[in-house]
């Protein structure tokens, strides 16, 4: 840790500091300059001891959240059809109570040698699911002889496909007759017949389990980009044609699985700082960050509300002061809990001091010294 003017800067910023000026080759006597401002910088962001940063965070992004429109919703073209995309409130809803029933979508770059639009929209065409319902030209139940007619498309081979169909379906029988397909099931009353359709045509066939949809454009540095209605993290980074580490993900869920936390954090971070942004909100990116460290701190994703960090706090009356105040109170008086009264809300709830600026800070006066030094 160095000191510039009074202002201790950490070692981390100081790398991050020297990284950006031997990048952008300044030098020694613009380098000192910057280094003045930056540690001006840094006194200006820091906060006083004492001070509710929890409280001013969540006021920062609430009070501006409710400029939002209140359903804001557009309709994004992808591949010829129209696709509900979330965005303002709602979507912001969706990170801070970390939903896992949500729009998914994925945005993903092609290698270098794949960056052209042919190979982008080949790409494309190849992650796409396929489904027997997408290979087929029709499809019927025949109650005369209570089995499932499959026409498929003519570039389909009917014995690969016969060959899926024992495989995932149990306890049928599998015929093919040129590019006609019949499935005849043990159970054949209609609603088995019905039942065992419905689940053949969900069938995958080719491309990537999720991936509903996907579209091709070209962004404003040049580059392929294939967005995606559905989104499937652990098998796209598998995939060889495309550039591992610009692939990215709405899905808060399906990154911590695969990346780990950390990585679920800075997601939680980015959408929501994408959402406010995109309103023209301007909300300091800390106050973001602070909220997003709360609801991974655990080392798992956790909602804001009831059933995650407010409802997980260690104070009986801060849970109380929520929501479900019975359910709470209720449950700590059966339970015996005691409530340490240390944070903000359960002392302003009694009338305590609450441990926050000088009320963090214990008093105390030596009677007797006063004494002495009257005496003197």
């Amino acid at each position: 840790m160095i000191e510039i003017n009074g202002v201790e800067i950490p070692d981390a910023l100081m790398e991050r500091f020297d990284k950006y000026c031997k990048d952008k080759g300044i030098n020694e006597g613009e380098r000192d300059r910057l280094l003045k401002e930056y540690a001006k910088f840094i006194q200006r962001s820091r906060y006083e001891p004492g001070e509710a940063v929890g409280v001013i965070a969540a006021q920062s992004i609430s009070e501006p959240a409710t400029q939002m429109t209140m359903r804001s919703y557009t309709m994004a073209s992808t591949v010829g059809r129209l696709s509900k995309v979330t965005l303002g409130l709602p979507r912001l809803i969706e990170v801070f109570d970390a939903r896992k029933t949500f729009e998914r979508k994925m945005r993903i770059y092609p290698k270098k040698e794949y960056n052209n639009r042919e190979s982008a929209l080949e790409i494309a065409s190849e992650i796409v699911e396929k489904k027997v319902s997408d290979i087929i030209e029709k499809s019927a139940i025949d109650l005369l002889d209570l089995r499932i007619e499959l026409h498929l498309k003519d570039k389909y081979d009917s014995e690969q496909i016969k060959t899926l169909l024992e495989k995932k379906i149990k306890r049928i029988e599998v015929e093919t007759h040129g590019h006609t397909i019949y499935v005849i099931p043990e159970k054949n009353g209609i609603k088995d017949l019905r039942e065992i359709k419905l689940k053949i045509l969900d069938i995958n066939v080719g491309g990537i389990k999720g991936i509903e949809e996907a579209g091709v454009f070209q962004d404003e540095n040049d580059n392929w980009v294939i967005e995606t209605y559905g989104s499937n993290l652990k098998k796209i980074v598998e995939y060889d044609k495309i550039d591992h580490t610009r692939v990215y993900t709405n899905d808060i869920y399906e990154v911590e699985k695969v990346f780990g936390i950390e990585a679920a954090r800075n997601v939680i971070a980015m959408e929501a700082k994408n959402t406010l942004d995109k309103q023209g909100l301007d909300v300091d990116v800390r106050h973001i960050l602070m909220a997003a460290d709360t609801m991974t701190a655990d080392g798992k994703i956790k909602s804001v509300g009831r059933y995650g960090v407010s409802g997980s706090k260690g104070s009986v009356l801060a849970r109380a002061n929520f929501e479900e105040t019975i359910k709470h109170l209720t449950r700590a008086a059966f339970r015996g809990e005691i409530d340490p009264l240390e944070s903000i809300v359960e002392n302003v709830m009694i009338g305590n001091v609450s441990p926050v600026g000088t009320g963090v800070v214990e008093l105390g006066v030596d009677i007797e010294k006063i004494r002495k030094q009257k005496k003197k």
